[in-house]
């Protein structure tokens, strides 16, 4: 029958005494996943406590901290050479500089050539040239007599570091291969003694030379790459005329030089504000004279004479004046007047408002006083001020 095994048969899901069945343990036998008595399964634990005990309680594990690590630094990049020395002028011609120097010693890397940098004064082109591995080189390439230049040389190593430079060298080249071919010295101390509205006073101190010095040349400079000579003489002081600057910059320099044509080594730069020329008043047209003509206690007489010192007549005039003391006016003659606290108007009359030049006309006036009658001080016609007469 379907669900009932026979005697001795083990039926699937059954296990016969002593036979294991798929997922039932016989005794003594551990079936997988479950434990047999005293065995013990290692997928579960047992968890009994003895009768009248608390169950342990796991340990409780913390978790250690993440570690860090600090990089390591970046290992060295290399060392440059160290900067030539000893960097010096050996030959000069009007067309050629010969220079030399003392070797550089190696960084990270050999040595593997020069470069010699150089410009010429007051201008804005900057020269490059590699010379190899060598302590010494003749320059021909953009020079020019009595130019003066300014060189620096530094050291290059296999890796293509580049050492530091030692002081630049300033040159300046000869006029001429034979005779004298000495420079004069520099003129010292150049500066600005005072500015005018065409130009600048310079003085500076005298240069010396092997022969003699012939005179100096004075230079405009525009700040950029433009030099013009502006001046020369034989003393040590010029008023020297501006020149043009695209940038608004104006600047000065003086070179001496001897009967062979020699040029010296520039001087200092000077530097020439630019300044705005005041416009200056007009030149005055009329002049007035005050009079009192007569005083007393607490009154006066007064006249005042208006002159044209102008090329060209006044028709109508106005003249008025603060009073120099506390007069009031009560009358006057040859014009009408009027006063406003101490401030006097005085008009012109029909028969005299026409003014030729150099040419006069008088009014008088009579008032009072209490504790002065002090003069004006000042006059304006139309209102342009008059000089006092």
């Amino acid at each position: 029958m379907p669900g009932l095994a026979a005697p001795g048969l083990a039926t699937h899901g059954l296990a016969a005494p002593g036979i294991a069945t798929p997922g039932i343990a016989a005794p003594g036998i551990a079936a997988p996943g479950i434990a047999a008595p005293g065995l013990a399964n290692p997928a579960h634990p047992a968890t009994t406590s003895p009768p009248g005990t608390t169950p342990a309680t796991p340990p409780t594990t913390t978790p250690a901290p993440p570690t860090t690590s600090t990089p390591a630094p970046p290992g060295p990049t290399g060392q440059p050479p160290s900067a030539p020395t000893n960097f010096r002028v050996t030959a000069v011609t009007p067309a050629s500089i010969t220079l030399s120097w003392t070797a550089a010693s190696p960084g990270s890397n050999p040595i593997d050539s020069y470069r010699i940098n150089y410009t010429q004064a007051f201008n804005d082109i900057y020269w490059s040239q590699p010379v190899g591995n060598v302590t010494t080189v003749t320059l021909n390439s953009n020079i020019r007599p009595t130019t003066q230049y300014s060189f620096s040389v530094s050291a290059r190593d296999t890796a293509g570091r580049l050492s530091l430079s030692p002081p630049p060298l300033v040159v300046v080249t000869p006029a001429g291969t034979t005779g004298d071919t000495t420079p004069p010295a520099t003129p010292g101390n150049l500066r600005v003694t005072a500015v005018t509205p065409t130009g600048a006073a310079l003085a500076w101190e005298p240069a010396t030379d092997n022969t003699a010095v012939a005179g100096y040349n004075v230079y405009f400079f525009d700040g950029w790459y433009t030099s013009t000579l502006v001046g020369t003489t034989t003393g040590t002081e010029i008023v020297a005329p501006f020149g043009t600057s695209g940038l608004g910059l104006r600047y000065f320099y003086v070179r001496a030089k001897d009967a062979a044509g020699n040029l010296s080594i520039a001087t200092n730069l000077v530097s020439v504000p630019n300044t705005t020329t005041p416009t200056l008043p007009p030149a005055r047209t009329c002049e007035v004279a005050y009079r009192t003509t007569a005083e007393w206690t607490g009154g006066f007489v007064a006249e005042v004479t208006i002159t044209n010192t102008g090329a060209t007549a006044v028709d109508g005039w106005t003249l008025t004046f603060s009073t120099g003391g506390d007069q009031r006016v009560t009358s006057a003659w040859n014009a009408t007047f009027a006063q406003t606290g101490s401030d006097v108007t005085l008009s012109a009359a029909r028969w005299n408002a026409r003014i030729a030049p150099g040419s006069s006309v008088t009014a008088g006036l009579i008032g009072r006083w209490t504790t002065s009658n002090a003069a004006p001080a000042t006059f304006t016609v139309n209102g342009s001020p008059c000089d006092r007469s």
